[in-house]
């Protein structure tokens, strides 16, 4: 995919800085050729000579090294593409005020070409506003985002802050490269994550559903020339740039939001997991515990994928997904009939590298022409798995 793309990776001081040398790795591997350029603070979890082995070029980390003379000018002139991975809230400061005090913010402020950045950081720092204001401040200029993703953080959080997969950063990477527009004039509403459904102001029913799948589709989508809607139910994620974005909460407002886009559509893609059932009736009042227990009375919530179906127009693309943990196929194949639908992406949930909350996936995707099993991957490769079908099925109407 990046054969002889010459890429600069700056590697920034944060804990994520080893995850950069899979990324140099994968790189290579794809036939790219990386010249790493380090802080000061990056090389103190990384050593220089790390990057070095693992790319075949010298690692740059002084500005005033006597190699080094003028290097950030030869770096920006050499480079295809510009990435920082990890990017602490202190390097995305310095790019948005265009702050040039070491070789790697020198290097950026001379870089012409295009900028992927991979944010790393606690998660109250990322949701500082001055670091939104930074994210923002560099997406207007131009620049993409890969990340951050959730989970344990250094700090001891489970929460959003970490430094996006390697394999990600390489897709995002290829997309910003070799960029595929065959979904270009295409409208595409992608759903992603859980609902919360209420049994009182301090309790509700969800599910496991990070979302992940769903944003990662999001993403792959507009990097593919669509012009994406992404409804997303409650998760730790942040917004793609270049997406627009609507947040609900229930199944029922998920339901409104989806119907009220999807006749517009031209692919809707289902990837959200909506509560199957909620509570019959939500307490106004916290329910207080009696010792006796509590019987909780559900009802079904609407069937949103099969309205989606009962309502789709000729030459629309309807996506729904297939969560099980038994008789996969076919339980996804009876999906297909009763929904309406063009594809069903099937999973199974149960496996521990696949489905909700980690960021791999290995699904099969299943049309009326048969089934295609996709090895486990990334889930943003997994994402251009589905659009490659959906891309194929919307030519033929």
């Amino acid at each position: 995919m990046l054969t002889d793309k010459r890429i600069v990776l700056g590697v920034t001081g944060g804990i994520a800085a080893y995850k950069a040398c899979d990324l140099v790795r994968r790189l290579v591997k794809q036939g790219a050729k990386v010249r790493v350029v380090l802080t000061e603070n990056a090389a103190r979890f990384v050593p220089p000579l790390s990057f070095e082995a693992l790319s075949g070029n010298p690692a740059y980390t002084d500005t005033f090294a006597p190699r080094a003379q003028m290097e950030h000018i030869a770096l920006a002139r050499w480079a295809d593409a510009f990435a920082i991975a990890p990017a602490t809230a202190n390097c995305l400061a310095k790019l948005a005020c265009g702050i040039a005090d070491d070789l790697l913010s020198t290097t950026a402020l001379a870089m012409t070409a295009p900028l992927l950045i991979a944010p790393a950081m606690n998660a109250n720092m990322w949701r500082h506003p001055a670091t939104q204001q930074n994210l923002k401040t560099l997406l207007a200029r131009g620049a993409r985002t890969v990340g951050p993703d959730s989970g344990r953080l250094a700090c001891g959080d489970d929460d959003v802050g970490r430094m996006a997969q390697p394999e990600s950063i390489v897709a995002a990477l290829d997309a910003l490269l070799n960029p595929r527009q065959d979904l270009a004039g295409l409208r595409v509403l992608v759903t992603a994550g859980p609902t919360v459904e209420r049994i009182d102001p301090v309790r509700y029913i969800t599910n496991r559903s990070s979302g992940k799948m769903g944003y990662a589709i999001a993403e792959a989508a507009r990097d593919r020339g669509a012009r994406v809607t992404l409804v997303s139910g409650p998760v730790q994620l942040s917004a793609p740039a270049g997406v627009e974005v609507v947040y609900v909460e229930s199944s029922a407002q998920l339901c409104k939001a989806v119907l009220e886009r999807g006749a517009e559509a031209d692919a809707v893609i289902q990837a959200a997991a909506p509560a199957d059932f909620r509570p019959a009736q939500t307490a106004a009042h916290k329910i207080k515990k009696t010792g006796e227990g509590m019987t909780l009375a559900l009802e079904n919530t609407v069937d949103i994928a099969a309205e989606l179906g009962r309502r789709k127009r000729p030459g629309q693309v309807l996506v729904a997904f297939a969560a099980e943990t038994d008789d996969l196929l076919e339980n996804a194949k009876g999906k297909l009939e009763r929904k309406n639908a063009d594809l069903v992406v099937a999973n199974d949930v149960s496996r521990s590298d696949a489905g909700f909350g980690v960021d791999t996936n290995a699904v099969t995707l299943i049309t009326r022409e048969g089934a295609r099993a996709l090895p486990l991957m990334s889930k943003r490769e997994a994402a251009d798995g589905i659009l490659d079908l959906v891309a194929e099925l919307a030519r033929h109407g």
